[in-house]
């Protein structure tokens, strides 16, 4: 399914394809990532995600979210109202919802706080306690890559932003020291 604009030349064609639910939508949708434990398919999702969404609404507010599954296990999550006309209140019941979801499904969304890197056996997610002890240990490095799940509109994703080294996120900036010269 082609997308009505070309995607960001940052973007592999995999990913613009998973992108293309959201083709009709600006870059300043307001955009949430929730991340599963374990890769999950978007059509075991799709009749509770469609019907959650479907309800979406809160003090006479009807919202029409739009989503879908990234690299197997990201719920990605797209709503054009509250990029500007923000509701603390209807978030978090569409959050709640999804937790509930997940756990209907046998399935755990990660905690938000959670690092998720992309390692030579797949995606791997780090509570931020642990840290230092994996960039220690050699596990994580400036430049293996995480993906940002903090991302706010949608034109970030677009943009490519999803995933970065270690080294170009906060991680990089507070934990790794700069190596002396010799």
């Amino acid at each position: 399914m082609p997308l009505s604009t070309p995607p960001s030349p940052l973007l592999s064609a995999s990913q613009a394809a998973a992108l293309a639910p959201f083709a009709a939508l600006p870059d300043e949708t307001r955009l949430w990532l929730l991340a599963f434990d374990r890769p999950v398919e978007a059509a075991l999702l799709a009749p509770e995600v469609e019907a959650l969404l479907g309800r979406w609404r809160h003090k006479g507010v009807e919202y029409h979210a739009t989503w879908t599954v990234l690299e197997d296990r990201i719920l990605a999550v797209a709503e054009p109202t509250l990029a500007t006309q923000p509701s603390g209140c209807a978030i978090d019941g569409m959050l709640r919802g999804m937790h509930q979801l997940a756990s209907r499904l046998d399935q755990t969304l990660l905690d938000p706080q959670a690092v998720l890197a992309r390692l030579p056996g797949g995606l791997r997610a780090f509570d931020r306690a642990e840290l230092e002890a994996r960039l220690a240990d050699g596990t994580l490095e400036g430049t293996t890559p995480l993906l940002d799940l903090t991302l706010f509109n949608l034109g970030d994703l677009r943009q490519g932003r999803l995933e970065r080294p270690l080294a170009a996120t906060w991680i990089g900036r507070k934990y790794l020291r700069a190596v002396p010269s010799t």
